[in-house]
């Protein structure tokens, strides 16, 4: 199983959550950043439909997967 792991930091003269490079939008407080940081690595636990997903690696490849909805990774917020 995957494990991510989101990180509540300093952003665009707020706080955001981020997961790698990408981050969330720009929140007023450290809190509500980490409210909703932990909101989002909830919803990583839901299933969803099973599909097939195609995606373009950073190189320009294009790769077509199966993903199954049960596939699910264990996601948590960082303190």
């Amino acid at each position: 199983m995957t494990k991510i792991h989101y990180r509540v930091v300093p952003h665009d003269g707020g706080w955001a959550y981020k997961l790698g490079d990408v981050f969330s939008e720009a929140f007023p407080s450290h809190a509500k950043a980490m409210a909703a940081a932990r909101r989002v690595a909830r919803e990583q636990h839901v299933p969803g439909s099973s599909t097939t997903i195609e995606y373009q690696d950073d190189k320009g490849q294009w790769h077509t997967e199966y993903s199954a909805g049960t596939d699910r990774p264990d996601a948590d917020v960082e303190p």
